[in-house]
């Protein structure tokens, strides 16, 4: 495990696993949204965004967090274990407004409220989304380690046997 992805739900705990597993194994962790996004709440053009995931791959180790379906297939390709964080939508609405107001490592501004557009994607997420994601698992099962949470309790059990 040296090139590793950890993708779900926003709001199913993503950050929270990847630091958790960064403090483990000690390998760097590259967070999408502090890489995608500005402070002042604009963000990079998709293709700097691809740039900037193409010289992470370079390195020997990573962790990356994060959805982004428009990248999550180069990351595939690139990671040797991915990590999908598949919950129920309750729990994933109820993660994003756990934080809502806290200062994160993970997001370069504080969120004040649970956008609605936002809280409406993961809404449709198991819907629209987890679908295209376990078709391309599906794709790359052969060769990737992959490992399906499919609640907080099972994550944490892993982090605690390894």
């Amino acid at each position: 495990m040296l090139k590793v992805i950890v993708i779900g739900c926003p709001g199913a705990g993503k950050s929270i696993f990847s630091k958790k597993l960064r403090d483990i194994t000690n390998l760097p962790l590259y967070h999408l949204d502090m890489i995608y996004h500005k402070k002042d709440g604009t963000h990079i053009s998709k293709e700097e965004l691809e740039e900037k995931l193409k010289n992470i791959f370079k390195k020997e180790e990573w962790i990356i967090d994060g959805n982004y379906q428009r990248t999550l297939e180069m990351r595939l390709e690139q990671c040797d274990t991915i990590f999908l964080l598949d919950y129920p939508t309750e729990v994933c609405i109820e993660g994003a407004e756990a934080r809502v107001g806290k200062k994160r490592e993970d997001m370069p501004w504080i969120e004040e409220k649970l956008d609605l557009k936002f809280k409406q994607d993961i809404i449709n997420f198991s819907n629209v989304k987890l679908p295209q994601i376990y078709d391309l698992l599906n794709k790359y099962k052969e060769n990737k380690n992959i490992i399906i949470f499919k609640t907080r309790e099972e994550a944490d059990n892993y982090i605690r046997s390894i």
